[in-house]
């Protein structure tokens, strides 16, 4: 785990307890808001149900609403828990459908183990959900479960802990056969595991092809086969007529060993025995059945997959769940049947054969994939797993007469498959794997504070950057030891005691000795963490500074352009803050710096931030705010705007910047269309300039402060190196953030 327990806990434990909360879709602020909400206007859409009960998914959330139901007896790898042990895990998949595919999920943990008391239950929720997930229910009791509600319920019912895993795996299955030229119906099979994800896997791999006289499968009790007596009707279906003493006999000369039991039972001279080019699905988490250094150190022909995401081809049931559901929920489906799977699958196996976009290559470090034995299916993060699959679904089911609602135009559907999916949120991520590829070193003048150790060790771990502390080099140390942390991972330097400090100090002198600095100012200088470590900056000792977090803004900002500067070109420095609200992503500038900016200054800070949002591989598209749309009002204020524009477009004219215009004309299109047709803006603009400090510093504070929007930063804009000053009440992970993102600016200006 690269985190630690405590935090883990306090990750679930603080603020709001727990990692969901349930919000409204519709205001409801006014008594007219009120009346429609409630009664009495609340009855005409019930008197519309009433009439036509399909009218349930226009007029209410059903239709995007899922349910994940368990009794906690097979809970991940800790087994019957409990579902009120279980109960985390119900809500992390929750926050898996909300992350993956925009489905909002009440988790329901039963407690019972009887399934009837299950199915009942079920059957009596479903005027209220779209869709049932049953999960980490135990075998065999699962399989009576899902059948019965398969066969009563007008809802896609799915038990993932089956039918991911089997729609995952068999989709691997199919492209590792291609890639090692075998042919699904003559492979041999040999199974360890034989619950409900084992006998999933084993009847979609039947329907993918393979033949079940070519399957044997294991228990803890040895080979499934026809002389038993001990085995129920699921796994009779896979009993043998073969004979295999043990699962090393079967393994002789196998073409693929599939392992959805527990860790470390497969030998390398298992491996060894089997036939050319095998393939080895070691699936049991978090141990795999043999590990992937151990199969490659004996064969080099093989095509493996792992559970595990720190080895090639990982099986990841959340590359199906989420988007199977919401493919069936998108049509409305009654039932997710075995088409609707397959066609998972096939979506799935086809992805991973086309080129992988820069974004999904940015996403894991920079390492580059394509379709081959180290890459058989799509990586969980890649994007397009979305709209590829819940597409193929939605499809499936309209074709086999399940579906409620017919989709027409299918390149629309996509469309609002990538803005549910709301990429541009992922943009923190996407700058963190941009840092992975080239780590540089970051000083944090408050090496001291709690919160900095914290994110500085996480720093080290995600190999963000190499993190040096400023401080008590006493306190630091001890503070590092409480936290269970490595002080190797640390680079500690204490300005109070720094033998090595002389040459910040003699260079610092040369540089400001005209602007009324003495030797001895120097000395007393270098001894204040802030001044350090920007020397340390300027002399390149370090790349990047993060400092602020218990200290004024202009404490921060004066000892940086004391030594180090703007950028050449750049008069001012200025500030700007990410703010992500409703899946769409703004960036508001200046927020921190400029009081009252002349126009050549507002065109500076359009230009700055329409560099640093390309940085984040997002389009800029500016709208320089006023109180007049073009003109409406002439006022000195709203004329400055207009120069402005004029500024950036004569200064950059391949950058897209309108103005001067009011906030709602940048944000919403419709306005411009109607209203100002000449606008060279198209669609909403994401880079937003005030006019001044004081509308900019309100906006960003109202929308953190007021609405549920994330907000990030300040990212410091027009310093010759990269600097940044962090919030007072900053984060763990803004701090973390905010090193990332300091570590790509860094290497931006090494270029």
């Amino acid at each position: 785990m690269s985190v630690r327990i405590e935090d883990v806990l306090k990750y679930h434990s603080e603020g709001r307890h727990g990692k969901i909360e349930v919000r409204p879709t519709k205001p409801c602020f006014t008594s007219r808001e009120l009346s429609m909400a409630y009664t009495p206007g609340v009855a005409e859409p019930c008197r519309k149900i009433y009439n036509n009960e399909d009218d349930i998914f226009n007029y209410t959330a059903k239709g995007n609403l899922v349910a994940v139901v368990s009794n906690g007896t097979a809970v991940l790898g800790l087994g019957d828990i409990g579902p009120h042990a279980g109960k985390p895990v119900m809500e992390g998949k929750g926050v898996l459908f909300k992350r993956f595919a925009d489905i909002d999920v009440f988790d329901i943990e039963l407690l019972t183990k009887d399934p009837k008391e299950i199915i009942r239950s079920c059957q009596l929720l479903e005027p209220t959900f779209g869709g049932i997930n049953l999960e980490d229910i135990k075998a065999p009791e699962c399989f009576e479960i899902e059948k019965e509600l398969k066969k009563t319920m007008n809802i896609p019912v799915f038990h993932d802990d089956q039918h991911g895993t089997a729609i995952i795996s068999c989709a691997a299955l199919i492209n590792a056969a291609e890639i090692t030229e075998k042919k699904l119906e003559d492979i041999k099979i040999v199974v360890s595991g034989a619950g409900a994800a084992a006998i999933a896997c084993c009847t979609l791999y039947l329907r993918a092809g393979v033949r079940r006289e070519n399957i044997a499968m294991f228990d803890s009790k040895g080979l499934i086969h026809k002389q038993r007596q001990d085995i129920n009707e699921y796994k009779m279906n896979f009993a043998t007529e073969n004979k295999y003493s043990s699962l090393a006999d079967a393994m002789q000369g196998a073409d693929m060993f599939l392992g959805l039991s527990k860790g470390n039972i497969v030998s390398e001279d298992m491996v060894k025995s089997m036939a050319s080019n095998p393939i080895v699905f070691a699936l049991a988490n978090p141990d795999p059945e043999i590990t992937y250094e151990d199969v490659t150190a004996v064969r080099n022909d093989v095509v493996m997959a792992t559970g595990r995401s720190d080895y090639p081809n990982q099986v990841n049931n959340v590359l199906g769940f989420p988007f199977i559901f919401r493919g069936a929920l998108d049509v409305r489906a009654k039932a997710i049947n075995e088409e609707m799977k397959i066609a998972a699958v096939n979506a799935l196996a086809n992805l991973a054969k086309e080129k992988v976009p820069e974004v999904v290559i940015r996403a894991y470090g920079g390492k580059e994939f394509s379709f081959g034995s180290e890459y058989i299916i799509p990586k969980p993060f890649d994007p397009r797993v979305l709209w590829r699959v819940a597409s193929a679904v939605a499809r499936a089911a309209i074709d086999t007469g399940v579906a409620r609602h017919i989709i027409e135009d299918w390149n629309l559907y996509e469309e609002e498959l990538q803005e549910r999916l709301g990429y541009s949120q992922e943009i923190i991520r996407a700058m963190i794997h941009k840092a992975q590829k080239s780590p540089k070193k970051i000083v944090y003048t408050e090496g001291e504070e709690d919160k900095i150790i914290h994110a500085a060790n996480a720093v080290v771990h995600e190999n963000i950057g190499v993190p040096v502390l400023l401080g008590n080099r006493e306190v630091i140390k001890r503070k590092i030891d409480e936290y269970g942390y490595d002080q190797s991972d640390f680079e500690i330097i204490d300005p109070l005691r720094c033998e090595s400090c002389k040459e910040y100090i003699d260079k610092f002198y040369e540089l400001r000795h005209r602007r009324g600095v003495t030797q001895k100012r120097a000395q007393n200088l270098m001894r204040q963490q802030n001044y350090l470590g920007a020397m340390m900056i300027r002399n390149d000792d370090a790349q990047a500074l993060i400092g602020g977090l218990g200290q004024s803004y202009p404490s921060t900002i004066k000892p940086a352009l004391e030594t180090v500067g703007v950028k050449q070109g750049i008069k001012v420095v200025s500030g700007l803050y990410i703010v992500i609200i409703q899946r769409k992503v703004y960036f508001f500038a200046d927020t921190t710096v400029n009081v009252d900016p002349t126009a050549e200054e507002l065109a500076e800070i359009a230009i700055s931030a329409a560099d640093t949002v390309k940085e984040f591989d997002i389009e800029p598209k500016i709208a320089m705010l006023s109180f007049s749309n073009f003109g409406s009002a002439k006022y000195p204020e709203s004329n400055k705007v207009k120069k402005a524009v004029e500024i950036v477009n004569e200064l950059r004219p391949e950058l897209q910047v309108d103005g001067e215009m009011q906030a709602d004309t940048a944000i919403v299109p419709d306005i411009r269309k109607e209203e100002f047709p000449f606008s060279i803006l198209k669609g909403s603009a994401n880079v937003l300039i005030f006019p001044n400090l004081s509308a900019a510093n309100v906006s960003y504070k109202l929308m953190e402060r007021l609405t549920d929007a994330t907000v990030i930063g300040p990212i410091l804009m027009g310093m010759n190196k990269s600097i940044h000053v962090l919030q007072r009440d900053s984060t763990v992970q803004d701090i973390i953030n905010m090193s990332a993102i300091a570590v790509v600016e860094a290497k931006s200006n090494g270029k």
